[in-house]
């Protein structure tokens, strides 16, 4: 699922969104000029409405705009959810989709292109040390 997070999937579905309703207002405009029933289908001729298509324009320009707005909350909370990591409180070990654990440094470098390298900080250094002595 991470595909749906990423920048470039949310400016693709947003560009794809915005071109349906700019298609939607350019056949409903389309219409009103070359008249589509009465020249492919032979209806009868229907006078020119502009202010009909204005008005339906605006609507479909609202309502499209309304669309996308939620489509981006949307996106933004499945970037969210794909955040949450499942991890033990004890081990540090990771939860996958099958309900499998795995130690968490080789979780993240199996999804990722991050390499471990160990090290001591500071304060486990101290601690260690500590540990070291007293056990001497």
């Amino acid at each position: 699922m991470k595909w749906l997070g990423g920048r470039s999937f949310r400016r693709r579905l947003i560009a794809c969104e915005v071109g349906a309703f700019l298609c939607v207002i350019a056949l409903i405009w389309l219409n009103e000029v070359i008249d589509i029933p009465h020249v492919l289908l032979g209806a009868e001729p229907t006078p020119l409405n502009w202010r009909e298509s204005l008005s339906e324009s605006i609507i479909i320009t609202v309502v499209g705009m309304a669309i996308i707005g939620y489509t981006k909350r949307l996106l933004q909370r499945v970037k969210i959810l794909e955040g949450l990591l499942p991890i033990c409180a004890s081990c540090k070990r990771i939860r996958d989709k099958n309900d499998h654990w795995h130690q968490m440094e080789t979780y993240i470098r199996d999804r990722s292109e991050v390499e471990f390298t160990h090290g001591i900080c500071p304060d486990c250094r101290k601690k260690l040390d500590a540990e070291l002595k007293r056990d001497w």
